[in-house]
């Protein structure tokens, strides 16, 4: 009788949608806070360039020419190097997404 409840008990649990806090974040979210050191939260910050709202094929066409080698052998070539082409597409298409600031 006892497992015949605890069954029932998951199978409702198992029919529960899950709490709004558990949704996905956009694909390039995740990948683009990886540069919220350097870059700021949402590519707003105040150190190195701010990546907020530049255009999408810019941003992806720079972090390409890292990854190639044509930017020298600093850290941003490392990081491009971890990524595939649709990853650091996801990730200049996040950065080009967000509000850009208009003053410093």
């Amino acid at each position: 009788m006892r497992l015949m409840s605890w069954c029932a008990a998951l199978a409702v649990m198992a029919a529960a949608p899950l709490p709004t806090h558990a949704q996905t974040p956009p694909p390039g979210r995740l990948l683009a806070s990886n540069c919220f050191q350097c870059h700021g939260t949402d590519g707003r910050g105040p150190g190195f360039e701010r990546l907020a709202g530049m255009p999408a094929d810019e941003l992806y066409d720079e972090m390409l020419e890292m990854r190639a080698g044509k930017e020298g052998t600093g850290l941003m070539v490392k990081h491009s190097m971890i990524y595939t082409d649709a990853q650091l597409r996801l990730i200049a298409d996040w950065f080009a997404a967000q509000p850009r600031l208009t003053s410093r």
